[in-house]
């Protein structure tokens, strides 16, 4: 679709009030429902679906092959996997409507939820929280948490760069970015 203000690709659906911010990119077989609001320079992958009531910030990379549904709220920054899943009903049935029954689920600033994660509904993701591949999240995740394996443990501390920060009771250098850290 020609647009100015935003790139899509021929092959992508944007439904007709759809809010999507100046420098983003929708890829290939896209679909986009009237209501979603996307921020400002994202990067929407191919095969990727976002709810009406679903809410991106800016500068998000969302990767191939993910749905985002109705009472999913991004933050700025995010970084979802390749084929990460994000729920928004505890307790699924086809034969029950339960679109009274979304629960929120908030990814806040700056967090990565790695490729082919699991982010049960009604829970929220920390800023800067690395979720590792392949994990089961259930449980709120606290700011900086790097959280790995089915079900979801903190396995340890990331730094704002995505560095592996040292032991969280005496603080330290990340590795990555030279940046100290103190916790308290």
């Amino acid at each position: 679709m020609k647009n100015e203000k935003y790139f899509s690709h021929p092959s992508a659906v944007i439904d007709e009030g759809a809010e999507i911010g100046e420098g983003t990119k929708i890829w290939h077989f896209t679909h986009i429902m009237p209501g979603a609001k996307i921020g400002k320079n994202c990067n929407i992958g191919q095969n990727v679906f976002i709810g009406s009531l679903a809410r991106i910030g800016n500068g998000c990379k969302i990767q191939n092959n993910i749905s985002i549904y109705d009472a999913v709220t991004i933050e700025d920054d995010v970084f979802l996997g390749p084929s990460a899943v994000l729920t928004n009903v505890k307790n699924p049935r086809a034969h029950i409507s339960r679109k009274h029954a979304y629960l929120k689920t908030i990814i806040r600033k700056g967090a990565t939820i790695g490729a082919n994660s699991t982010i049960v509904c009604g829970i929220e993701i920390g800023s800067y929280a690395f979720i590792g591949a392949g994990a089961v999240v259930t449980k709120n995740v606290p700011p900086h948490a790097l959280m790995t394996g089915v079900p979801a443990r903190r396995t340890g501390w990331v730094c704002e760069c995505g560095g592996i920060l040292p032991d969280r009771q005496h603080g330290g250098k990340c590795p990555e970015c030279g940046k100290e850290w103190h916790f308290e």
